[in-house]
């Protein structure tokens, strides 16, 4: 292998900037006469001497980083590209490496925060509730139940934290709690159709993520899910939750092609305290179209039909039975902001005030899902509204289902899974008129079971719910 020469570091004085030279080059040149570090740095060489002409060429200590010392055969030539191609393949590698490692602690740390979250959530339910000798039985109940269903929640969490078909955290406001989760079809072959849901959690523990296993089990039916998370109490009151809601679902409307939604086939459900946020929303975007002059950011006539899941539409007469329930009167009240609001934020009496009656005729169809067995919200809320909505011409209906608790119908049924009939009955109206959807439905694959059947018996007797 040929000798390299060692060549010398040779200093040239900063007259090589001429007149003409920009100003970056003159501020480098001043930095450069005040620290001699820098002065070293700008203005030191190497020399080689060309072997033809016999006259130095002269190049920079800092060189490009693809540069290489160059040497005088075409065997060192060789050489030093093999160097090159090898070290440009190592570099590759470490990238990728770091890339991979970087995306995992990622993954880690959203994962440590989520359950923090969720903790810190749980505990500040404790706290508003009491702690006397009724929440400390319901506490070991709900310790009970998470434990039996807890084969399916790592499932579902596992799915949720790792799933490249799950989007997390997208911003729709400027909000703290102003994110929303997106959960996409496999299939990519056309625009899909779209549920913007929202999350119960009896107004103060509600979250984006309680949405995750109906997210999962309807994008592998071809709809995308929008999961809304929203202020909690004491974060904010009912209308700060009705106002985030609201925004989310314009995010959705608006956005949601983006995504691979169809903007023409979005529909809007909401699960127990969710329901009753949903309805909230709806109700109050149909009265402001229904005035005069009043922006809006999207449209009810953008909403295909409204499903409500285990929810309560008439606050007046559920106060008395959450504070029975062990949701506190003077807490309920806190949340509503006050007695006198109760009306204001009960869908039910909303759409009866005869000066916004007119407003009933822009609503989209309603579905309420309820269990017979529902202790938490009785099922005669969903019955209710139904048929007041029906005297006020509105398509609507209540769907219920024997014998299911608040928590068969979105936690029980869906983990034990085989065929569920809330969950089919969803599907089967999303899906109406589309008869490519419907085949496909036909010849689904029962959905996998999560957790065994006696856990799941275990839990429906347990559940504090």
């Amino acid at each position: 292998m040929p000798s390299q020469q060692i060549l010398p570091i040779t200093y040239h004085p900063p007259s090589v900037f001429s007149s003409s030279s920009s100003p970056t080059e003159k501020l480098l040149l001043k930095d450069a006469e005040d620290d001699p570090t820098t002065r070293l740095l700008l203005f030191s060489h190497f020399e080689e001497e060309d072997e033809e002409k016999g006259t130095p060429i002269i190049k920079p200590l800092l060189p490009r980083a693809s540069s290489y010392i160059t040497t005088t055969t075409n065997g060192a030539n060789k050489h030093q590209q093999r160097r090159r191609r090898t070290a440009s393949d190592s570099s590759l590698s470490s990238l990728s490496d770091d890339s991979r490692n970087n995306s995992l602690g990622r993954e880690v740390e959203h994962a440590a925060a989520e359950t923090f979250l969720v903790t810190r959530l749980s505990l500040k339910l404790l706290r508003y509730l009491g702690v006397g000798y009724r929440w400390i039985t319901r506490f070991l109940a709900l310790g009970c139940y998470s434990f039996l269903l807890m084969p399916g929640f790592i499932q579902v969490g596992y799915y949720y934290f790792f799933s490249s078909q799950v989007r997390r955290g997208i911003v729709y406001g400027d909000q703290p709690r102003n994110r929303l989760d997106l959960y996409l079809p496999k299939n990519t072959d056309g625009p899909k159709p779209v549920i913007a849901f929202v999350t119960g959690g009896a107004w103060i523990i509600g979250y984006k993520a309680w949405g995750s296993l109906l997210g999962q089990q309807l994008s592998e039916r071809d709809i995308i899910v929008a999961c809304i998370d929203y202020r909690n109490f004491p974060q904010g009151t009912i209308s700060d939750m009705v106002k985030d809601a609201s925004q989310g679902i314009s995010f959705v409307c608006n956005h949601i092609a983006d995504y691979g939604g169809d903007p023409n086939r979005i529909y809007l459900m909401g699960q127990s305290a969710g329901a009753h946020i949903g309805a909230c929303a709806l109700i109050d975007q149909a009265i402001k179209e229904a005035g005069e002059g009043e922006s809006t950011s999207w449209s009810v006539s953008q909403i295909r039909a409204y499903f409500g899941l285990s929810g309560g539409y008439n606050l007046l007469n559920l106060v008395d039975h959450f504070h029975r329930r062990g949701l506190y009167r003077s807490i309920f009240l806190g949340i509503m902001e006050g007695e006198q609001s109760l009306q204001r934020f009960s869908p039910e009496l909303m759409i009866q005030d005869l000066n916004i009656r007119h407003a009933a005729s822009l609503l989209p169809p309603i579905i309420l899902f309820h269990g017979t067995a529902d202790y938490s919200i009785p099922s005669d809320a969903s019955k209710n509204f139904a048929e007041t909505l029906q005297r006020l011409g509105v398509k609507a209906k209540s769907i219920l289902y024997e014998g299911k608790t608040h928590t068969d119908l979105f936690l029980q049924d869906p983990m034990r899974g085989g065929k569920d009939d809330m969950f089919e009955d969803l599907v089967a109206i999303i899906h109406e008129g589309d008869s490519e959807a419907l085949a496909k439905d036909a010849v689904a694959p029962p959905r996998k079971r999560l957790v065994p059947e006696f856990m799941l018996k275990l839990a429906h007797r347990v559940s504090p719910f």
